[in-house]
């Protein structure tokens, strides 16, 4: 990549399926990769974790006893990790990822930090944007 061109910046979204649906890319390149995490186990559906979000420890500590949310983790690394370095060669300057749950506050949340720690490890200069998260303090 020429060192005049921008790095890569991919940025990661959290939001509700229900709440405000998809985020569009503000970058007018039409999106990038929608990751659903409904079919993760649910701590919202549990009273004790209701006014929490994928930031709480308790939230993350529960989303990590589920060896399928490891899973979905790494699975959804591998993609978003390819893609970036191919964007890099290309030298494109943005990748957009999202992902959604039901109300953007538990699995989304929490899977977004998540991503966002794996690919900062590897240099990567990323952004993370929580479009539903409600704000309990």
């Amino acid at each position: 990549m020429n060192p005049s061109e921008p790095a890569l910046v991919i940025s990661i979204y959290s939001f509700g399926f229900h709440v405000s649906g998809i985020p569009r890319d503000p970058t007018g390149h039409g999106g990038g990769f929608v990751f659903d995490c409904r079919g993760l186990p649910n701590p919202g559906r549990e009273q004790q974790y209701q006014k929490l979000t994928g930031i709480d420890p308790q939230i993350q500590s529960y989303l990590r006893q589920y060896p399928e949310v490891d899973h979905f983790l790494k699975n959804s690394f591998e993609l978003i990790r390819d893609s970036a370095l191919n964007y890099q060669k290309r030298g494109f300057n943005h990748l957009m990822v999202s992902f959604g749950c039901t109300g953007g506050q538990h699995r989304s949340v929490y899977c977004a930090q998540i991503m966002a720690d794996y690919l900062r490890k590897e240099g990567f200069n990323v952004r993370v944007i929580h479009v539903d998260k409600p704000d309990f303090s």
